[in-house]
């Protein structure tokens, strides 16, 4: 995923002070109600961006009606960044407050970890402290889940190191769903296209993953585009039949295919070059997605879309998508 570049600037003193509060232990309360995961196809929209004048910190409803999941970007190994350090500094009544609002709405809240401004197994930090921890934020904070969009290219592409990413993930994973379990909160991935591509990794990236600790993850939020090598994803085709990371590729390969959720960048067909060229190499604009779409539905695939990121990814865009393929 891109990040914003705006909490990075936090002060020392900022970051240890909202490390203090998002990682003390949670004081005795009521056992919480499960998470509204939803059953069927999956909507989710990232929210990285401040949202100027919107002291809910979420995207306003009305704005991305169609959504059924929000994910608060992100969440590293020293606390809360950007959208989801806006929704760390609400008390605990504000914040309790605003997702009942959304799920009674049907949007569930959740938050999004890593993203490309930390590699966290490279860095040496231990997946299941981490996991502890970062469940701990999710708990604290009122949330419905996690989504790791952990990014390690370097490190699954390098043949002195096989396999070590994949593990790291799969005992990260196991320890997530230790203290979210599953049915009572999501759990989501967000790996790149290619990372399902039989051969493209030595320890089998995702594949082996999938095998691994799949079926404690609820959904793949796949990234497809922002991947390097780049290949194409920017039209129905290689989206979905041809290239060996597919959509239908991927099922092939032994994934369930309602869970590989079909992840693009937002905006609209004026988009700019320069915004497209950031999407690395992926955007299709929202009509000739939609077309995308009602051809998956129509071979059997009901996994939902993500997009990254609101206000780009908004209710026109994914009413542009969607068409009446899931109707």
């Amino acid at each position: 995923m891109f990040t914003s570049s705006f909490s990075r600037l936090f002060t020392l003193c900022s970051v240890l002070a909202s490390t203090a509060v998002v990682f003390a232990s949670p004081l005795p309360h009521a056992p919480r109600a499960p998470a509204p995961i939803p059953s069927g196809p999956k909507f989710v929209v990232y929210t990285d961006k401040a949202i100027d004048g919107n002291t809910e910190v979420l995207p306003p409803l009305d704005q991305i009606q169609g959504f059924n999941v929000v994910n608060l970007a992100f969440l590293l190994s020293d606390g809360p960044h950007d959208q989801a350090q806006n929704w760390a500094s609400l008390d605990a009544t504000t914040r309790q407050g605003i997702k009942q609002k959304y799920n009674a709405a049907g949007v569930s809240v959740v938050v999004s970890a890593f993203g490309e401004t930390e590699l966290p197994t490279t860095a040496g930090l231990d997946p299941t402290t981490l996991a502890n921890q970062m469940s701990q934020f999710v708990l604290n904070t009122d949330l419905d889940g996690i989504d790791v969009d952990w990014e390690e290219t370097a490190l699954v592409l390098d043949t002195t190191k096989l396999g070590v990413g994949e593990q790291w993930l799969a005992t990260f994973t196991q320890a997530l769903r230790t203290q979210l379990p599953q049915g009572q909160f999501i759990l989501s991935h967000a790996p790149v296209g290619p990372w399902f591509s039989p051969g493209f990794c030595p320890g089998g990236c995702y594949l082996t993953v999938d095998k691994t600790v799949g079926s404690l993850i609820d959904w793949y939020n796949i990234q497809f585009y922002n991947q390097s090598p780049d290949p194409g994803y920017a039209d129905c085709d290689t989206l979905l039949n041809t290239g060996g990371s597919a959509v239908f590729n991927i099922q092939k390969s032994g994934v369930d295919v309602n869970k590989l959720v079909i992840g693009k960048p937002g905006g609209l067909d004026d988009v700019s070059e320069a915004q497209q060229a950031a999407a690395g190499g992926g955007f299709i604009d929202p009509a000739t997605l939609g077309t995308c779409i009602q051809q998956a539905v129509s071979n059997g695939w009901k996994a939902g879309v993500m997009s990254f990121q609101f206000p780009n990814a908004n209710t026109t865009w994914l009413s542009s998508v969607k068409g009446n393929s899931f109707a």
